[in-house]
């Protein structure tokens, strides 16, 4: 039995995988609650930078983000020099101000496609979220009401054709169940961590991602 924040300080035994910097992504379904163990982690490690895939994609780009990413984050950190990002803002449909990202001991990514092709050479660890899409897409739905309903139609649709033709799962180094008292972390197909082991955390918080 370990607590959160010791998964959390395992990351920082990780070699580094960008520069300086150790690079771990946390991918699984919308809805599966990502955001919030990202949340959780960046605080079990004193507020660790913490990029959402939610401000790099767009209504028009909901994966074709990967020049965003490596132009203003993965090149500048990979130098240890600050990156800037410019997070889309979805109400008004187009970017915002800059936001900065240090090259901190470890930088945390989470969103759809956090493990995908593209990323896989450049991360540290990939954590999978296991939770099946159909469970995560209605607690997704939930989440964001019936003003959103539209865009969850479109949004499942590409993400069953992103995953279908780049999927994360099967190299993730971890699979992270969330338990209604904390996580449970299991063995990912493309490492064999300790045997599994839950963390009781008692935060609270809403559930996303």
């Amino acid at each position: 039995m370990n607590d959160l924040a010791g998964h959390a300080r395992g990351l920082l035994s990780l070699p580094p995988s960008l520069g300086p910097v150790r690079l771990v992504a946390i991918d699984g379904h919308a809805g599966s609650g990502k955001s919030t163990l990202a949340t959780r982690i960046a605080a079990a490690l004193d507020g660790a930078p913490l990029l959402r895939l939610d401000d790099l994609a767009t209504h028009e780009e909901l994966f074709a983000w990967t020049d965003r990413l490596r132009e203003q984050v993965l090149l500048p950190l990979s130098r240890g020099e600050r990156a800037r990002y410019a997070p889309y803002d979805w109400n008004a449909r187009c970017f915002g101000p800059e936001r900065p990202l240090d090259p901190a001991p470890v930088v945390l990514i989470e969103g759809v496609g956090a493990g995908r092709r593209f990323l896989r050479p450049r991360l540290a660890s990939l954590w999978w979220m296991e939770l099946d899409r159909e469970t995560a897409w209605e607690r997704g739905r939930r989440r964001d009401g019936p003003a959103l309903g539209g865009f969850w139609d479109g949004w499942t649709v590409a993400e069953a054709e992103h995953f279908a033709g780049d999927p994360s799962r099967p190299y993730a180094d971890s699979l992270v169940r969330q338990l209604p008292d904390g996580y449970e972390w299991l063995t990912g197909p493309q490492a064999t961590p300790p045997p599994s082991r839950i963390a009781t955390e008692g935060e609270g918080g809403r559930s996303s991602g």
